[in-house]
């Protein structure tokens, strides 16, 4: 559990102590035995032990205590009741917020609803959809819930949070499945249903696709490397893209590589795929490269 500096004295830690390797440094002046896991939980409180009274999580550290999944900031970020002082320092952002914080395994932190409307100001649209698809995958919030939410909201971003409210959707495993489908949804192509299951006669899960079409029979996956590192899993997969390829399903496999260094290919490659399967294909679209850069 973190502590400040002043609780350190009050348990008979000295400073030569706190600056060896049997503890860590979280913010300046808060602390944590070395030994102990440091997640969400802990940088949370560690943020509140370092800000003033009646402060509260929220932007990315509200996100990550949560569950949710938003880019590394150099910072944690607390807000403050607006027209309280706020002081803040190199490793905390204070916001000043006229929000009402709801508690969170006991910790005080701004709504799942809030946490997204606060990260609308710092995120781009691409980040914000992983934040809100890992919310939603968290149970946290509906996309029902999130969409009146942000229709709702007005001032700094707001329109950025009703764009990508409306792109949120249930069922998504991971912030990768997220960067594919956005790709394919920025460069024109048809959306796709997420997270397809199919159930035996007895109501059991059989098997599941990341994102496809029934009606074509065809499916786009992600595939991590953690997939291939695991062997086990790896040939898991096989044995299952060969049942789907036996009732005709075509399964598009794409890579890491697929979505940071070659987008262009990518969506080339796939809208060849779906036109040849059968969808209907509408205009091209740019708006995926603001997003997908691509490298060699």
């Amino acid at each position: 559990m973190p502590f400040t500096h002043r609780q350190a004295g009050a348990m008979g830690i000295t400073r030569r102590e706190l600056q060896s390797r049997a503890y860590r440094k979280l913010l300046r002046g808060i602390y944590i035995r070395a030994e102990a896991p440091v997640g969400p939980y802990e940088e949370t409180r560690a943020a509140l032990l370092a800000a003033s009274d009646g402060a509260f999580a929220s932007h990315h550290t509200a996100a990550r205590l949560w569950g949710g999944i938003v880019p590394h900031s150099a910072r944690a970020h607390v807000s403050v009741p607006r027209g309280r002082p706020r002081s803040p320092r190199e490793d905390l952002a204070v916001h000043s917020s006229s929000r009402t914080p709801t508690s969170f395994r006991g910790q005080a932190v701004t709504t799942p609803l809030d946490t997204f409307l606060d990260c609308a100001t710092a995120l781009d649209l691409l980040d914000l959809v992983i934040l809100g698809d890992s919310l939603v995958r968290k149970r946290r919030i509906t996309t029902a819930e999130l969409l009146e939410g942000c229709r709702r909201a007005t001032g700094r971003g707001a329109r950025r949070a009703r764009t990508a409210a409306a792109l949120v959707r249930e069922g998504v495993d991971s912030a990768m499945e997220t960067r594919a489908r956005l790709l394919r949804v920025l460069s024109g192509l048809p959306e796709l249903e997420t997270d397809i299951r199919f159930y035996d006669e007895r109501g059991r899960l059989r098997r599941r696709l990341d994102a496809g079409d029934r009606k074509t029979r065809t499916a786009v996956e992600y595939d991590g490397r953690q997939h291939v590192a695991r062997e086990e899993q790896w040939e898991s997969d096989i044995g299952r893209r060969e049942e789907f390829e036996d009732e005709a399903w075509r399964i598009v496999v794409l890579t890491s590589k697929d979505i940071y260094r070659t987008p262009g290919e990518t969506v080339e490659r796939l809208r060849r795929i779906l036109r040849a399967r059968g969808m209907t294909i509408g205009p091209a679209r740019d708006d995926w490269r603001r997003y997908f850069p691509g490298h060699p």
